[in-house]
């Protein structure tokens, strides 16, 4: 039996599309929102797939641990609370993934020099290598991922994606939301 939602088959996935309208199609749904948002999720994991275990893996990080790396890579050091938040983790979460690098030398914890309450996380020497080391081969794959669309298309594709997050976050549109340009 096919795998409809989670097939990589691009016919198997059309093919569910009209399942699903056929199915439901007595019911007054927003049926191209529902595609919409759908592949957004297939995309996502998709994409989430294929990095981890083709990228991230090989260099023994998740997708989340990697994704704390690149935020301290690129804004410094991040108190915990700040962090989880720009990682989208649960502090809980956060904690966990922050053992496992911590274990690995790729980054430490120290309190907060001005309220002792707080923790601030930062990359070790080992922390930066590994994320410069790894982010040139991720963004290679990122490249690789987005190779039929044009210029044109991975800006109108980024902008029509903000729009959604900000949407999906109940937030206000962000600069760029416009036309394209």
């Amino acid at each position: 039996m096919p795998r409809p939602l989670s097939d990589h088959d691009p016919e198997v996935v059309l093919e569910a599309e009209r399942d699903i309208r056929s199915a439901l199609g007595e019911r007054p749904l927003d049926f191209d929102s529902l595609l919409a948002v759908s592949n957004i999720y297939r995309a996502a994991n998709a994409i989430r797939n294929r990095m981890e275990r083709d990228v991230l893996a090989p260099a023994g990080l998740s997708w989340g641990g990697f994704t704390i790396l690149f935020v301290l890579w690129v804004w410094g050091d991040r108190e915990t609370g700040e962090l989880a938040g720009d990682c989208g983790l649960a502090k809980g979460t956060l904690s966990g993934m922050l053992l496992t690098l911590e274990a690995s030398g790729l980054v430490t914890r120290s309190r907060h020099p001005e309220d002792g309450r707080k923790v601030v996380v930062s990359l070790t020497e080992e922390g930066v290598e590994t994320i410069e080391e790894v982010f040139p081969e991720f963004n290679r794959f990122e490249t690789t991922l987005t190779e039929r669309l044009d210029l044109e298309d991975k800006h109108e594709l980024a902008r029509l994606l903000r729009l959604v997050t900000a949407t999906a976050d109940d937030l206000p549109l962000v600069a760029g939301d416009g036309p394209a340009g």
